[in-house]
């Protein structure tokens, strides 16, 4: 049984207890403070994965109109491969360069396996570029979907330890179930202050990755039907 609670009690019936949020967490049982310390760590690093993502998702889509103004602008394919070279700098320039090094080695496939074997890289590359871009996601709906209740789990233990203080000193006056509650409340303000961001940034870039990969694949079909075109001229 924790006695901590029972010892921060006056014996005047007063709160001796520090009721700030560093006292609520220096005086909190061990295992509220784990809870707290793994609720305030989720929220870290979730706040650190939204902003890569919301910088990433702008750079990606300021490098993808870069890339069509220089795709659509009526040069030479041919030419912009190879200033692409082998290092494309976004998932759409790494569709692009699939696409053409997969033209490039079938030459000697009819048209129709020439067609389908470019349509297959084109996806599998798309795929494994969105899987870079998706990376982390799925921490953050973990936690959206999870905080809340582990620090429900830590208002539960603390609402516990207040009971065991009120069974020590035989006393329900305030001062003695007070601090075990406001640990809890703490727990459980620190469960929605990871998961509330988590949830809104997690439907927010999940929004915006679907329109990129939207966007990428009616780039591969035009690019795919392009070079379908271009072998179909070929001698």
């Amino acid at each position: 049984m924790d006695t901590s609670l029972v010892q921060s009690v006056d014996l005047d019936g007063s709160i001796a207890g520090d009721l700030s949020v560093w006292g609520l967490f220096i005086e909190a049982d061990v295992v509220v403070k784990l809870v707290m310390l793994a609720l305030v760590f989720a929220s870290f690093w979730c706040w650190a994965i939204i902003f890569d993502k919301l910088l990433r998702m702008r750079r990606l889509r300021r490098r993808a109109d870069s890339f069509e103004n220089a795709f659509w602008s009526g040069g030479s394919l041919d030419d912009l491969f190879d200033r692409i070279g082998g290092r494309p700098a976004d998932p759409m320039s790494a569709v692009f360069a699939a696409g053409m090094q997969e033209w490039r080695r079938s030459g000697n496939a009819s048209e129709g396996e020439r067609t389908q074997r470019i349509e297959r890289v084109m996806h599998i590359t798309l795929n494994r570029e969105m899987e870079h871009v998706e990376r982390y996601m799925t921490f953050l709906a973990s936690v959206g979907s999870t905080a809340p209740f582990v620090g429900l789990f830590g208002t539960v233990w603390g609402i516990m330890n207040s009971f065991a203080a009120i069974a020590v000193t035989k006393n329900t006056s305030l001062a003695v179930v007070a601090p075990g509650i406001a640990e809890a409340l703490f727990a459980t303000a620190l469960g929605l202050v990871a998961a509330i961001p988590a949830v809104i940034a997690y439907n927010k870039l999940s929004s915006d990755m679907d329109r990129y990969a939207g966007h990428l694949e009616a780039f591969s079909g035009e690019f795919g039907a392009i070079l379908a075109r271009h072998s179909e001229r070929a001698p």
